[in-house]
């Protein structure tokens, strides 16, 4: 149920139509909680049905023009006892990780190429959030808003920076092991 909380954090922060939301997306919220265009628009349905926003009356009526969407006391108050929920930590579910696990029984062959491939991935996530950092956020942010905002960023750039290490760790350790494993429980 987080998407239409994030669409209705996104649209408190500005009013926005559909497709302004959706580049907004692509551009920060999407980076923590993705979705398509299409669960968007599907979701601003669901939002302006449930009394929680309201497309805004057009500046001026012609025809094709957009919908920009605010959000209503409820929808407000949806979102600030959403905050105060309690919810569970998400189990990880990689498939690298299980890929790790798995290349202990046969052995590693071609999996040094899918670590630098997720280490090379990792390292341009970890340069593009310290370059939003570096932009946005140069100095110590003096509104909550912005300090909440930075620290959002910072756990991003902390997460990245471990998979930039853990990924050098296991690339270390998988030049180590023989390509094969002897198999396990082979008559012999």
């Amino acid at each position: 149920m987080s998407l239409p909380h994030a669409i209705l954090t996104a649209l408190l922060e500005k009013p926005s139509s559909g497709l302004e939301l959706t580049r907004r997306f692509d551009k920060s919220i999407g980076y923590f909680w993705s979705a398509t265009h299409q669960q968007i628009y599907r979701e601003l349905g669901k939002l302006e049905a449930a009394g929680l926003i309201r497309a805004l009356p057009p500046v001026q009526p012609t025809r094709g023009q957009k919908k920009e969407y605010e959000v209503l006391p409820a929808g407000r108050e949806e979102l600030t006892a959403w905050v105060a929920r309690t919810e569970e930590p998400k189990q990880i579910r990689d498939p690298l990780l299980l890929r790790m696990r798995a290349a202990g029984v046969v052995g590693p062959q071609g999996l040094e190429a899918e670590l630098r491939r997720h280490l090379d991935l990792h390292r341009a996530q970890l340069e593009k959030y310290t370059g939003i950092e570096e932009r946005h956020f140069p100095a110590v942010p003096d509104e909550v808003e912005d300090r909440l905002r930075h620290l959002v960023l910072r756990g991003g750039i902390q997460l990245e920076t471990f998979w930039v290490a853990w990924l050098m760790e296991a690339l270390a350790a998988v030049e180590q092991m023989p390509e094969q494993m002897p198999e396990q429980g082979a008559a012999g």
